[in-house]
């Protein structure tokens, strides 16, 4: 009976975190944390895939030292620039277009004022126009259209240069 548990399959198997993955994307969530018994997985999006984290969960307190911060895979030889974020005013859903089919308000390259509308959140049936507040040109849009936002969530970055 032992091939039979060695077979079953396991709560974090691949297609456990791929259904996992699909969740995320279909209902805009931005983490998904999890535990069966001693077994947790924590799924996080974060730049352009999910961090996939699997560990057993500790029952005992343990001491551990402090964890080192991740190091950066190059140093860069310059100072990077300074990039200034346009933030989301409202929590809702954002998009980069006035409507389907429209043109987007603004794309990487774009040069916007403080006056240029970069995108609508809708919050409850209303269009709210977000405007870019700072001057310069886009560099990265954060997020991809009909994504959902929080307060403060950033959605562009802007080279001010």
């Amino acid at each position: 009976m032992a091939d039979d548990k060695r077979d079953a399959p396991r709560p974090f198997d691949v297609k456990t975190v791929e259904y996992l993955l699909r969740l995320m994307s279909d209902h805009e969530l931005s983490e998904i944390d999890l535990k069966e018994g001693d077994q947790r997985i924590r799924l996080r999006k974060g730049g352009d895939a999910p961090v996939v984290v699997a560990a057993p969960v500790a029952h005992a307190p343990q001491h551990h030292a402090a964890p080192a911060a991740p190091a950066a895979a190059t140093a860069p030889a310059a100072p990077a620039k300074k990039l200034l974020e346009i933030k989301s005013e409202f929590p809702g859903t954002f998009y980069t277009r006035p409507g389907p089919g429209k043109p987007e308000y603004v794309k990487v390259g774009s040069r916007v004022t403080p006056d240029t509308t970069v995108c609508i959140v809708m919050a409850m049936k209303v269009q709210n126009e977000i405007k870019a507040g700072v001057a310069g040109t886009v560099a990265e849009v954060c997020l991809p259209d009909d994504s959902g936002v929080e307060y403060g969530t950033v959605l562009f970055r802007v080279d001010p240069g």
